[in-house]
């Protein structure tokens, strides 16, 4: 038998409270809600006092947001499925922490797949250390961390150690300072966000660099990229002058 899931709503939105647990209770099997907070302050107040298995927390909530929530009951173990009508900045920093959110309006078939996605989580994984990586990457220097999943759970990889990144079909492959490559089950497009942090930059319709690990140029038409790794990486013709104005050339 499933186990019973204690769930906490905090959305400032009555009729939003209203329709997750409705659907949750309607559609998600062995679910209690024990608690529902209007505001980010009464979110950590009910979360400290219940300690719930599952948080649905609004990412903008009055007298702060959810991650000021996340913040303050760190020392909580809780999984959260963020909501949130926002597709932005936030978003990107949720896909690569490796959240859960569901953006408003909300449906049905999103929030029951949220929510079998936290039951089939391993419960030994360190969520506290997701959480850090979550509250890193919403920092004014952009995507810090990124958590990769695997077979056995999830990697966590500084940005600062990949390399470059290179598509491969429905694959890309990250080439790490640490000499290894980590293969994983994302198209090249899904990294792009991370040109938001000034040291990486597309290049060419297959390759991401990270423009600290760039030991060399060579001339050509495009030309390409000896990278600190010793790997030659071709430059598109059309990415040349946005390179050479990347590098101050």
């Amino acid at each position: 038998m499933t186990e019973t899931l204690r769930v906490l709503i905090a959305d400032d939105e009555e009729s939003s409270r209203d329709l997750i647990e409705n659907y949750a209770t309607r559609y998600c099997e062995n679910l209690e809600i024990v608690a529902r907070a209007v505001d980010a302050r009464q979110a950590v107040e009910l979360i400290i006092q219940h300690k719930p298995d599952l948080v649905f927390l609004d990412v903008e909530m009055p007298f702060g947001n959810a991650f000021d929530v996340l913040e303050q009951t760190e020392h909580i173990d809780y999984h959260t499925i963020f909501i949130t009508a926002y597709s932005d900045y936030a978003i990107k920093a949720l896909n690569y922490s490796a959240a859960y959110y569901i953006l408003k309006p909300i449906s049905i078939e999103e929030l029951v797949s949220a929510v079998e996605k936290v039951r089939e989580i391993n419960q030994d994984q360190n969520f506290s250390e997701l959480k850090k990586v979550l509250q890193q990457n919403l920092g004014k220097e952009g995507i810090q961390r990124i958590v990769l999943p695997n077979q056995h759970g999830f990697e966590i990889v500084n940005s600062k150690d990949i390399i470059r990144i290179s598509g491969n079909g429905n694959y890309s492959d990250l080439y790490l300072t640490t000499g290894g490559k980590k293969t994983v089950s994302k198209i090249l497009k899904y990294f792009d966000n991370l040109e938001e942090n000034p040291n990486f930059l597309r290049i060419h319709k297959s390759h991401i660099i990270n423009t600290d690990h760039i030991t060399a140029y060579k001339k050509g038409r495009g030309g390409s990229l000896i990278m600190s790794d010793g790997n030659e990486v071709e430059v598109a013709a059309s990415k040349k002058m946005e390179l050479m104005k990347v590098l101050g050339l």
